[in-house]
């Protein structure tokens, strides 16, 4: 990513940020101050900072006389996708892994950092709006910029789309220019000079800007701002019908993504089988079929009998070695209880994640498919027993085992965890005790390192089930990639709707995403200073794994949200006792 690149930045300034925010592996690019028109790399290895010259010969990028690159981004991305070995001048590895981000230069939501000409000119294709536009970084003279803009002029290609005019922005001295005498203090002043006046092409040819096309993407350590500016009221753009009033931020992201699911076209048909209508909840809400969960050993001869309204729910923005796996399912009917059970044998599930009460405002929303205390419950070929029960803040416990009937020794134990203070036709007040509760459930996932997917349900199995996949899956990309990754929720929420339809359901749904996301970075942000020069199991992961990661908190009762308050004053006393013992270990 193109953010690496730090236009203004020093060896010594860029060693302090990698110490400070990086973890083995981050890496950013700068100026070199030595060479001008040289770059160098600044690498964090162990506790080190090494520094890479990349000579510029005016053909082309290299380093060490090395492999040779027309652009400084295919460099970079050559090494981190590992096609070359790196080493120190001492023969150790320098791993490019994570990269270190510099900040936006604007917090407008038209600017959409790195983002290739290609994938700008699908965007803006895809609105098809004359006049739409955003501005992007120049990926081959970083520190520059380009503004895309989908023009009415049609294109000769055989796609017969619509033209987008790519126009350079520069960057001078701090300042921003398209060319000429006019010279701007900030995109946003250049934006709208042009948006007023529009630009001419060298053709001679106008590019009027109309429409922003939004960003939605988000550096994780700056979504605060991010919800801020969601937050608020905007006067909607003039297009000839009157000035229109509109909510700005969260319902027009949320928009944008429900008139893109109604391009997502996939086939249902067995949930639409005869066989198999009596075991949907809700006639209309279907598993896709080539993610559906399908049951094993059934009589091949009973039509519909491998079936469950139930999808595989995974993260496929993350590596594909690293793509957690869930099954989101309905909850259950007295008809699909055996269904149920079945699946969690054969998925080899140790966790199941309910949000919803058996009955809400009078309304079955899932029958009980597990025993009461102490009691059995025989579930097809299989026998449930409840042995324990626990209640916490916001969430029931039960400790269940299950079992073959003709193998009662090979027993597994199932934690099923039902979260209770979840409105119906609403979303928890804040999200503090969401994220506790995840922080729980994803504790015990860890205690099963060869288990199968986390089975998660709702009623429908899709609007707080959704809510709670995303959010998981967006803290687990920060815990892995740390506060500097890049996160987009929108984007994220469109792919777990390709895998199970209606991931997601309101506008309050995906707003409760960023706040629940928001504060569980501002808790690892303060966890982070609490625990810095302390040798305490809250500073053993202050970089990698931020306190409320959930490899600290496996074994805990209450998850970092509640305790960083606690943490805090743990630190401190444990410093002031340290200090008097002279233990204290220089780091």
């Amino acid at each position: 990513m193109v953010r690496w690149f730090h236009r203004d930045i020093s060896g010594l300034e860029a060693e302090s940020l990698l110490k400070s925010r990086g973890i083995n592996g981050s890496f950013l690019a700068r100026p070199s101050r030595k060479n001008q028109g040289d770059f160098s790399l600044s690498v964090r290895v162990g506790e080190a900072v090494t520094h890479i010259r990349i000579q510029n010969t005016g053909d082309f990028y290299d380093l060490y006389g090395g492999e040779k690159f027309a652009t400084l981004s295919e460099l970079v991305d050559y090494y981190t996708a590992e096609n070359g070995i790196l080493q120190d001048k001492d023969g150790t590895t320098i791993e490019l892994k994570y990269p270190l981000n510099c900040s936006d230069p604007t917090t407008e939501r038209w600017y959409h950092g790195h983002l290739s000409g290609s994938n700008a000119e699908k965007l803006l294709w895809e609105r098809d709006e004359p006049g739409t536009f955003l501005v992007r970084q120049s990926l081959s003279k970083p520190g520059d910029f380009v503004l895309s803009v989908l023009t009415e002029e049609k294109t000769k290609a055989s796609s017969g789309g619509r033209r987008v005019s790519h126009i350079k922005i520069m960057c001078q001295n701090d300042r921003y220019t398209v060319g000429g005498t006019e010279m701007f203090d900030s995109l946003t002043d250049l934006v709208e000079h042009y948006k007023r006046k529009g630009i001419e092409e060298l053709s001679g040819t106008w590019v009027y800007l109309k429409q922003p096309y939004y960003s939605t993407r988000v550096n994780a350590a700056d979504i605060d701002s991010r919800v801020r500016l969601l937050d608020q009221t905007a006067e909607g753009e003039n297009q000839g019908e009157g000035d229109k009033k509109s909510k700005a931020g969260f319902w027009e992201e949320f928009d944008a993504l429900q008139k893109q699911e109604t391009k997502v076209k996939k086939s249902r048909e067995e949930g639409m089988r005869p066989e198999n209508k009596s075991k949907n909840r809700y006639k209309n809400i279907l598993p896709f079929d080539e993610t559906r969960v399908i049951l094993q050993s059934r009589d091949p001869n009973i039509i519909g009998s491998d079936y469950i309204n139930g999808n595989y729910v995974k993260n496929k923005l993350q590596e594909p070695g690293d793509q957690k796996v869930y099954i989101a399912t309905q909850g259950c009917l007295a008809t699909t209880v055996n269904d149920f059970w079945q699946m969690v044998w054969q998925e080899r599930t140790r966790v199941i994640v309910m949000t919803t009460r058996e009955v809400e405002k009078g309304r079955n929303k899932c029958v009980p498919y597990w025993p009461e205390l102490n009691e059995f419950k025989e579930v097809g070929p299989y026998m449930v027993q409840c042995v324990d029960e626990r209640d916490a803040i916001d969430y029931k416990i039960r400790i269940l085992d299950i079992f073959p009937m003709n193998q009662s020794d090979s027993r597994r134990t199932i934690w099923h965890y039902q979260y209770l203070s979840w409105p119906d036709h609403g979303v928890p007040q804040e999200p503090g005790g969401v994220l506790s509760f995840l922080g729980q459930v994803n504790s015990k996932q860890l205690d099963f390192p060869n288990a199968g997917p986390m089975v998660i349900h709702c009623s429908a199995g899709i609007g707080r089930t959704g809510t709670i996949v995303v959010i998981d899956m967006i803290i687990e990309t920060i815990d892995s990639k740390g506060l500097d990754c890049e996160i987009d929720i929108q984007k994220s929420i469109q792919m777990v709707r390709e895998q199970r339809s209606g991931m997601v359901q309101t506008e309050a749904q995906y707003k409760f995403i960023y706040l629940a996301v928001s504060q569980y970075i501002e808790a690892s942000k303060a966890s982070m200073v609490a625990s810095k020069g302390a040798e305490t199991e809250y500073g053993n992961l202050q970089l990698k794994h931020p306190v409320a990661s959930r490899k600290v908190s496996r074994n805990k009762e209450q998850e970092v949200y509640e305790n960083i308050s606690k943490a805090k004053k743990d630190v401190k006393k444990q410093k002031s006792e340290e200090k008097k013992s002279g233990s204290v270990r220089k780091r």
